[in-house]
């Protein structure tokens, strides 16, 4: 088990990154970046043992800065939409930013997936771990309380990575944390994803309009 970083770039405000990575006894390998807590890469094994990337990321950090679909990065304040940009929360009208239309999307204009992170590394005889912590002053983006978000990336020698979500306010508010990672389990990007099967253990589903903006009803 071994976890290592290196310098990975500066953001355009001059914060210096880091690029960690993640090693099991078994050869699986994920990188994550404290830039957005992006898992740039992660190579894990097929039913015959061979070890590809499997999930969509960029070599360089510019590329993310530039411009990216949320590649694999964490997500927040609150993943997904929020209709008109704005709610009510215990009587108070919330504004935040409209950055997909008419709608709040991923955070906002600077969400969790556009910040530095504070990295501390764990390493064992049975895992390695990767700790990002951000602090989400009151106000950012329009949400209230000041969040202290931690992030765990945990790779053990199972060869299962866990992430595990924490997060303390002092006020009442909204929250809805994800990781955003596209995969693509034939190892190959050259491939499409269409012959990819995904169950979903669920009774119900929560319909949306074109928007993609539920309608409010479970079917």
């Amino acid at each position: 088990m071994n976890i290592s970083s290196k310098y990975y770039g500066k953001t355009k405000d001059e914060q210096n990154v880091k690029l960690f990575t993640l090693n099991n006894i078994n050869g699986m390998t994920v990188r994550i970046t404290n830039y957005g807590g992006i898992i740039q890469s992660l190579y894990a094994p097929d039913k015959n043992g061979k070890y590809e990337d499997i999930v969509l990321g960029y070599d360089d950090l510019e590329s993310y800065l530039n411009e990216t679909p949320y590649f694999g990065a964490i997500v927040g304040r609150y993943a997904n939409r929020i209709a008109n940009a704005k709610f009510i929360l215990e009587g108070v009208e919330c504004i935040l930013a409209k950055n997909d239309g008419n709608n709040h999307l991923h955070g906002g204009i600077v969400g969790f997936d556009k910040v530095v992170w504070k990295a501390k590394t764990t390493q064992t005889e049975n895992y390695v771990a990767l700790e990002l912590n951000y602090l989400s002053k009151d106000g950012e983006e329009g949400y209230p309380g000041n969040l202290d978000v931690t992030v765990n990336y945990i790779l053990n020698k199972d060869n299962e990575l866990i992430i595990d979500y924490k997060a303390i306010t002092d006020k009442t508010t909204h929250l809805n944390l994800t990781n955003h990672s596209y995969f693509n389990l034939s190892g190959n990007f050259n491939n499409n994803i269409l012959n990819h099967e995904l169950w979903l253990n669920s009774n119900t589903f929560i319909p949306t309009d074109n928007e993609a903006i539920p309608f409010g009803t479970i079917d």
